[in-house]
């Protein structure tokens, strides 16, 4: 790979956008690398977790803008590279059964953000700063942001974001519920890989039965979801994991799963 870097080691797995001269900016190379990459963890069954970060001091700023006026696209061909070039792979992502959590530092910027958001946990650290800076180029937002942003600030929040293309530090980004915690500078990876490290001890049917029933949960009825919660607990309820995790309860013995409250 040219672009990234994908690692993986105790069930956890790493996803690197690795151009740091160009800030991570994704470009045609970057673009079928991440396709490549991201369409085959959905099968590696040994990936219990997947971390998401950028190289050199910054997520990701978003796409290269230096190739974006090579050439012009009909409307038809630009929609069916979004669709197909883009789309197709974050969509693959949003339905990864499997906690992902986004460690960003420095710029989150135009599809960066959208692309950290694809992840069930967002880190980040004091350098951070988010933006959905489409509209500075007379863009739309893109990579599921239309469908990701609103369901975690609101409608309200989302098109503001969108419309005026201001930036948010770390701070704010975490008032508004972008970001689920702000680590001291250089330490945001570091905290992704303890989270993940915990998951990767976790029961992985109830983890995918519960991510997968919270992603649904504001699209559907009450009923949708007590019927979802039924179907899930009785699968969960025959695991071994779920079977193990009671005897160890019933011979007092600790929890396999212990959930990292902060760094040391």
């Amino acid at each position: 790979m040219e672009t990234i870097k994908f690692e993986m080691q105790d069930g956890v797995g790493t996803l690197t956008l690795n151009r740091p001269t160009r800030k991570n900016a994704i470009d045609a190379v970057m673009r079928e690398e991440l396709k490549e990459v991201v369409f085959s963890l959905p099968q590696n069954r040994d990936l219990r977790a997947l971390i998401i970060t950028g190289a050199g001091g910054t997520f990701c700023a978003g796409g290269d803008i230096s190739v974006m006026g090579a050439g012009t696209l009909a409307p038809e061909e630009g929609r069916h590279r979004m669709r197909h070039d883009y789309l197709s792979w974050i969509e693959t992502l949003l339905r990864l059964e499997i906690p992902v959590i986004s460690a960003v530092e420095g710029a989150a910027f135009g599809a960066g953000f959208s692309l950290a958001l694809t992840a069930d946990i967002v880190l980040a650290d004091s350098s951070s700063r988010f933006c959905m800076s489409f509209m500075r180029l007379g863009l739309v937002p893109d990579c599921a942001a239309f469908y990701t942003l609103p369901r975690i600030v609101g409608t309200q929040r989302a098109k503001e974001l969108a419309f005026s293309a201001r930036e948010l530090n770390a701070e704010q980004a975490h008032v508004l519920g972008i970001v689920l915690e702000v680590l001291p500078q250089g330490r945001v990876l570091e905290r992704a890989q303890q989270m993940a490290r915990c998951f990767a001890l976790a029961a992985p049917a109830a983890l995918a039965m519960t991510k997968r029933a919270m992603n649904v949960s504001m699209n559907s009825s009450l009923d949708t979801m007590m019927d979802i919660e039924a179907d899930a607990q009785a699968v969960a309820r025959t695991s071994q994991w779920h079977t193990d995790a009671v005897q160890r309860f019933l011979n007092k013995k600790p929890s396999a799963f212990q959930w990292p409250g902060s760094l040391d």
